[in-house]
């Protein structure tokens, strides 16, 4: 009878200790890294992810499977899906038809939209654009032959630092809910986050702030990051003060730029974007996987980390509107041919890439130059440097003096 007690004891232990082995594996987090995630969605097989393709959809799937096995529910209107039909724009500046009739020529793109309920009644929303130009479409600034833009940078790598997080922040900062939203349509207009700021799967009055990444691949040897949005509620500067574990923050008030925190921002909501700067790879086939640092890309994930935990108990952002600096913009009708370095903070605009065959190849610049002087106007910003191109028309002759190596060198320029 003894031996019998006994031998039910340990059967009942075995059929636990089973019992809970089975639960740990059902419920334990993928280890898929950084580098692997952006490996799939920067691969050639994805076709350049354009908006509505089979590619796109590939990718789609697999964010929405990442999510799965992430554990979040889905929050799109099917599923993990929020697709929304529109019909291209010929006018740049014109409203996007959401609402369209058969037979019109329509694109199909698909938001994916996951949810990390913490049964609180604020949520943050982390989003990332993950569609890309294909064989080049409008905007790529390649000129060669037919080719496939994998965009790893822009964007994979945000999307890769968005599942980073999405698993980083299950069971923790629990004060908040989270909403992971990676978006279709951004290169053909932001329009796959205005098409969820009007149609929101959850009350977009309990959003608590958005935080944007797109393009925060390619962080330098200095460790410059820009980061857009501070201006838009009055606790983010002090609170990117305070967890910046060493990067040199370029900071921008404006909550309105080229990216999808914009619809969030026009829509009352904090804002903060994140952005490692222009490159000579951008928008061309040339922007892919092995190009890219893995280890920033880490040090920026756990850096947005870091500013949700500082946030975490600290209630709801308040909003502020900021200044549109595009707005102040000045238009041109001629271009040097140059990828300026957004980034760069010192006296004058520090030249990052240089275009072939364009008027700063023609003339002699070189990457590195610092334009401190074009025509009779002193260049000492981006915005400067802007107002001084804005005067030149096609076929006008000036000089422009850079410097190289810490030395002035003037050049003959013709546009």
């Amino acid at each position: 009878m003894k031996y019998g007690i006994i031998s039910t004891k340990y059967s009942i232990i075995i059929i636990f200790l089973l019992l809970l082995n089975s639960c740990k594996k059902e419920t334990s987090i993928p280890e898929i890294s950084i580098q692997e995630d952006v490996a799939f969605l920067a691969d050639d097989a994805l076709e350049g992810r354009q908006t509505g393709t089979v590619g796109e959809q590939k990718a789609a799937k697999y964010i929405a499977k990442r999510f799965e096995d992430l554990g979040l529910q889905a929050k799109g209107t099917d599923g993990y899906f929020q697709t929304f039909t529109f019909k291209p724009k010929t006018d740049p500046h014109q409203e996007v038809n959401y609402t369209v009739k058969d037979g019109d020529s329509t694109i199909t793109g698909t938001n994916v939209v996951a949810y990390l309920d913490n049964k609180v009644e604020n949520t943050i929303i982390i989003g990332a654009h993950y569609d890309h130009l294909g064989y080049g479409a409008e905007g790529s600034l390649y000129k060669g032959e037919k080719s496939i833009h994998n965009g790893a940078d822009d964007n994979a790598s945000g999307v890769a630092v968005l599942l980073n997080l999405a698993k980083n922040l299950i069971n923790t900062n629990t004060n908040n809910n989270y909403l992971f939203i990676t978006f279709s349509g951004e290169e053909m207009g932001l329009l796959g986050s205005n098409y969820f700021v009007k149609n929101p799967t959850i009350d977009l009055k309990t959003v608590n702030y958005m935080i944007n990444m797109d393009m925060v691949g390619r962080l330098k040897e200095d460790k410059t990051l820009a980061v857009y949005g501070v201006g838009t509620s009055p606790r983010w500067k002090q609170t990117l003060s305070a967890t910046n574990p060493g990067l040199k923050l370029i900071e921008k008030e404006s909550g309105v730029g080229p990216s999808d925190h914009t619809s969030f921002y026009n829509a009352d909501i904090p804002v903060l974007h994140f952005f490692t700067g222009q490159h000579e790879d951008y928008h061309k086939p040339t922007d892919d996987f092995d190009k890219l640092n893995f280890e920033g890309m880490t040090t920026i994930s756990n850096y947005i980390f870091d500013v949700i935990t500082e946030l975490d108990k600290s209630g709801k952002q308040a909003f502020r509107k900021t200044k549109n600096e595009s707005d102040e913009t000045p238009r041109f009708k001629v271009g040097l041919g140059v990828v300026p370095d957004y980034l760069y903070d010192g006296e004058g605009m520090r030249i990052d890439g240089i275009s072939e065959d364009k008027p700063a190849q023609k003339a002699g610049l070189q990457k590195g130059d610092i334009v401190v002087k074009l025509g009779d106007s002193s260049i000492v910003d981006m915005m400067s440097y802007m107002r001084a191109l804005s005067v030149f028309n096609a076929g006008d002759s000036t000089k422009v003096i850079v410097k190289r190596n810490g030395e002035p060198i003037e050049f003959n320029l013709s546009f």
